[in-house]
């Protein structure tokens, strides 16, 4: 018996997408919704924008004009670059009048003028991630804020506490690269707010990005209260699949071999390779970034790493500026002594337990999580359904 003809019409086995009229103004005022409580300003507060020449204006605006809708106060200071790797002399007194700062510049989180600041209880914001107004209308905008921070808390607890571990990173490239933690270290690192799944700038002292994807690092110089000169446990070889400024994965298998915090030894034939090799050797790892926002694209690592759950980026400073990221980043937002190395498919585990499965947050399907999250919608859709 033949089999019966197809209908000549388009076949259909999934609901039709939405028509975004439907949709676009609840989701607007959803992201207005974390917008308004990140950037928790309160009557009286002196209100400090640290920005540059090509942050969207209407970014600067939107910041003011919630700031001053409530009774505070704003200054605006604009460098020539985001660049920058460390506070200006000028501005420091500016700096010190304020209670709270909105900042785009690369050395937000390292300078010790601006730790000490924070330290005395100065809140920040850093919108490295919001430099375009539009991204109001994206899914990563209006996923709740409180939800990472419990995806966060999540992941933290995964970290021991009160014994010496090792956090150990593997992939199918043959990644093997390992750090060993102290107690001493786990409680510097986690004792930040971001990694108490804080993601709102209402405490002193805080420092949150927005909007909200970039979170916590695994690992950074926070962990030995930012002592660039303390020894760092850590070594082996990362295969990272991507690099910023690199317009797609790499074809080949690239080896950056580290001794200590120090990439000694870049192996690779290609043409990536022997540019990593110039750019790499004799540079530092300063952060181990991971991301937290299920809505992040994963496949977007242009400015500093991808920040979909459990993709990875290693942060390394150059041991000199590169003519590479000159010629093909002339306007980056970070500096020409900076690179962030990208997997999207590690497995990370802590003494043997998993942190990160494949690229795949284990945090997400704790149980607290998906009660969190059901607060909120369907946990699976919310969690689960990547973009």
């Amino acid at each position: 018996m033949s089999m019966p003809e197809l209908a000549t019409d388009p076949l259909v086995g999934l609901p039709p997408a939405l028509n975004p009229e439907v949709t676009h103004t609840k989701n607007y005022f959803a992201a207005l919704e974390n917008f308004q409580r990140t950037f928790a300003f309160g009557q009286g507060d002196k209100v400090l924008l640290l920005t540059d020449p090509l942050l969207d204006t209407r970014v600067a605006d939107a910041v003011m004009g919630l700031a001053r809708a409530r009774g505070a106060t704003v200054r605006q200071y604009m460098e020539s670059s985001s660049q920058i790797t460390e506070v200006p002399e000028a501005v420091k007194a500016l700096v010190a009048e304020a209670d709270f700062v909105v900042s785009t510049w690369f050395c937000s989180i390292f300078d010790p003028y601006f730790i000490a600041r924070r330290a005395a209880g100065q809140r920040w914001v850093k919108i490295t991630y919001f430099r375009d107004l539009d991204l109001l209308h994206t899914p990563q905008a209006r996923f709740p804020a409180e939800l990472v921070g419990e995806i966060i808390r999540a992941t933290a607890t995964r970290y021991p506490a009160g014994r010496d571990f090792t956090v150990r990173f593997a992939d199918a490239r043959g990644s093997d690269f390992s750090i060993d933690y102290t107690p001493a270290m786990r409680e510097l690192l986690l004792a930040h707010n971001r990694w108490r799944g804080k993601m709102f700038a209402d405490e002193p002292g805080c420092y949150v990005h927005y909007l909200p994807t970039h979170g916590p690092n695994l690992w950074d110089r926070t962990a030995h209260r930012n002592d660039s000169t303390a020894p760092v446990t850590m070594s082996g070889t990362l295969y990272p699949q991507w690099a910023v400024g690199f317009a797609k994965p790499f074809t080949e298998r690239i080896g950056c071999r580290f001794e200590s915090d120090t990439i000694v030894e870049v192996t690779g034939e290609g043409s990536d390779a022997a540019i990593l090799r110039e750019m790499l050797v004799g540079g530092r790892l300063i952060e181990l970034g991971c991301g937290f926002n299920p809505k992040a694209p994963r496949h977007t690592i242009y400015p500093a790493g991808s920040n979909a759950p459990g993709a990875l980026h290693f942060g390394i400073d150059l041991a000199r500026p590169s003519e590479y990221i000159l010629r093909t980043m002339p306007q980056w937002e970070e500096p020409p002594v900076h690179m962030d190395l990208v997997t999207l498919d590690s497995t990370v585990t802590v003494d043997g337990q998993p942190l990160i499965e494949g690229g795949f947050l284990s945090a997400l399907r704790d149980p607290a999580v998906r009660a969190a999250a059901a607060k909120f919608g369907n946990p699976i859709e919310l969690l689960e359904t990547a973009i």
